[in-house]
């Protein structure tokens, strides 16, 4: 006899219950097997099952259980799959050949070039020669190790990703400031894509598009890292003084002059801030995307998890947080750049 069996009862629904007897379409449960050998452990108060799909299915075999309810959604996701990549194929497929090309432009450019330009960026972007020396000497180590080509990889996806997702938060970040009605629509939608983990992003992508499409990646990469630009825009510009804004009502500027003169350059510490924030995620999320072919370091890594290649995977680790902390430190000097040239 079922847990459960007196709701059944009760409410006058034995006969629907047993149905045709056939019972739910999931495999039969260790605990079922033992209930008809016989030799099904005597259940105490302290055993009592919570009422939930599977419990109650035990005692009405008419009563959906919990993979039926996965199942379903499985299917339902499905019948539209067809319709969503008709719309979304085309919409996606300039990310797909924006990374094509970052990928050979970043590959094919020779290193006695690529690296000095690198470093001519960090130098315009820090006025720091021990940062220039630290950049041009990591990616020279990574080359002596024949592991340049891999990292090349990883900073042109990472490039990519970082300016559509800058391309796209910033404008988002600051309608949310503008409107209150539409930052409280969006910032359910923020917070479901901040606590999703990574792998979960990989799932409905995997049945939308082809393993071998960059997009594939790519998107998941612009949803996981393009929440801190977003909030950190929408946050600068809340911030800006009131003063300041009465002033410039004083002064006469529209609505655009004072976003453009005013506010936005006064959030960009704070807009900076989420920039570096969003290169720091796509750079986490390039990791997990080599499961669904993303190029770069990240198959390294996968490689040394796969065949137990010790060396292989701590090298590769290495690599990426050389990566991480020429991103971060450069991003960060850009910052502290705009703090001191608004404090003059």
């Amino acid at each position: 006899m079922a847990t459960y069996d007196w709701i059944f009862d009760g409410l006058g629904l034995r006969q629907w219950c047993d149905g045709d007897g056939s019972g739910g379409s999931a495999p039969m449960s260790m605990a079922d097997l033992m209930n008809q050998t016989g030799n099904a452990p005597e259940r105490t108060i302290w055993d009592t099952p919570f009422p939930s799909m599977d419990a109650l299915n035990d005692a009405c075999a008419s009563f959906p259980q919990s993979r039926e309810l996965t199942r379903g959604l499985e299917r339902g996701f499905l019948d539209i799959k067809d319709a969503l990549s008709y719309v979304l194929d085309p919409l996606t497929q300039p990310l797909s050949w924006a990374l094509q090309n970052a990928l050979w432009l970043f590959q094919e450019t020779p290193w006695w070039i690529m690296i000095p330009v690198l470093a001519l960026v960090v130098l315009a972007i820090s006025k720091s020669w021990k940062l220039v020396a630290f950049v041009a000497g990591s990616f020279a180590a990574l080359a002596f190790i024949d592991y340049y080509d891999y990292a090349m990889q990883t900073l042109a996806i990472i490039f990519v990703c970082a300016v559509i997702c800058v391309a796209l938060g910033v404008p988002i970040g600051i309608a949310m400031s503008r409107s209150d009605r539409f930052q409280g629509g969006m910032i359910p939608v923020l917070d479901m894509l901040q606590t999703l983990p990574p792998f979960v992003y990989l799932i409905p992508l995997i049945f939308l598009f082809s393993v071998t499409e960059p997009k594939l990646y790519g998107i998941a990469i612009i949803l996981y890292a393009i929440v801190p630009v977003i909030r950190l825009t929408n946050l600068g510009i809340r911030l800006v003084d009131k003063e300041v804004i009465e002033a410039a009502d004083a002064f006469g500027m529209t609505k655009r002059q004072k976003l453009y003169g005013v506010q936005i350059p006064l959030a960009l510490p704070n807009i900076m801030a989420g920039v570096n924030q969003t290169i720091m995620m796509s750079l986490a999320m390039v990791v997990i995307a080599s499961l669904v072919s993303a190029p770069g370091l990240g198959v390294l890594v996968l490689r040394g998890i796969r065949n137990l290649e010790l060396g292989v995977g701590l090298i590769s680790g290495l690599g990426i947080v050389l990566l991480a902390v020429i991103l971060d430190r450069s991003t960060k000097a850009a910052l502290a750049r705009v703090n001191a040239a608004q404090k003059h």
